[in-house]
């Protein structure tokens, strides 16, 4: 069974756009979204496990360049 993970993102001023393009590019990414409110992103995630997606948020939309911080909330059912 697949592990689901929405990821709200806020981003550095004016690099929210970039931020979004270079989301959508990763492998395991089903949608990336702008938002309004305290966060700038929603992005949906899925992995083969609950390992694979804490990879996947540490190893590489964390490291994108105008990310300031995640919150991660992974599906419950």
């Amino acid at each position: 069974m697949t592990t689901r993970a929405f990821i709200l993102i806020e981003t550095q001023v004016g690099t929210v756009k970039n931020v979004v393009g270079e989301l959508r590019a990763l492998d395991g990414l089903l949608s990336c979204d702008i938002i309004t409110g305290p966060f700038d992103v929603i992005a949906i995630i899925e992995g083969p496990d609950m390992s694979a997606v804490a990879d996947l948020v540490t190893g590489q939309v964390q490291r994108v360049h105008g990310v300031i911080r995640t919150i991660t909330c992974v599906a419950a059912g």
